[in-house]
């Protein structure tokens, strides 16, 4: 697995070695001694997640103050603009982020430690997102940074693309008034 750093302590890309042929590919989406290996980092998953959306739909950018989530993203079909923000107050990369394509056709994968927020905007069509979690969704900590807050700034690729929200992403709240992991 070959590892690469984004600039912001602790999100990591990860590219998985992908054996392919005429017939197809094959590839081990998670091993648990490579991830250790690879990050140094010793996580157990609860929970995995599995979500399809069209495209435009914009998901985020979610984060659970108590009980927060390390997630290990990726698309197994379409394309999306995956974003994370760093919410940590004592993170030299407080309230910056990054934002990587994630595709069935890249397979890469994102590393979002506990303490970022997270979203993806859909690009293709329709896209499948995987994600593996380190805690249980709690509902009653989850948090909502708005998606288009002008302190963080997030560029989100959409080239005219109106984003599609959900009602609760729509109340999302601004930086500034967001609670912030210490």
């Amino acid at each position: 697995m070959n590892v690469i750093e984004t600039g912001l302590p602790g999100l990591l890309i990860l590219e998985p070695k992908v054996f392919g042929d005429a017939r197809g590919f094959f590839m081990e989406s998670f091993n648990a001694k490579t991830f250790k290996a690879s990050t140094a980092l010793d996580v157990d998953f609860v929970q995995d997640n599995h979500s399809r959306s069209s495209r435009g739909v914009l998901r985020g950018l979610h984060y659970q103050i108590q009980q927060p989530q390390g997630k290990l993203v990726r698309v197994t079909q379409g394309r999306v603009y995956d974003v994370a923000v760093d919410m940590r107050k004592s993170s030299a990369g407080f309230g910056r982020w990054v934002g990587v394509e994630l595709s069935g056709e890249n397979n890469r994968q994102l590393w979002i430690p506990p303490g970022f927020a997270h979203g993806f905007v859909v690009l293709s069509e329709s896209a499948d997102f995987l994600y593996k979690t380190t805690e249980y969704y709690a509902p009653e900590h989850e948090r909502c940074l708005a998606w288009n807050d002008p302190t963080v700034n997030v560029d989100w690729n959409l080239d005219g693309l109106v984003p599609s929200l959900s009602a609760k992403d729509e109340k999302g709240k601004l930086f500034a008034e967001c609670e912030a992991f210490d």
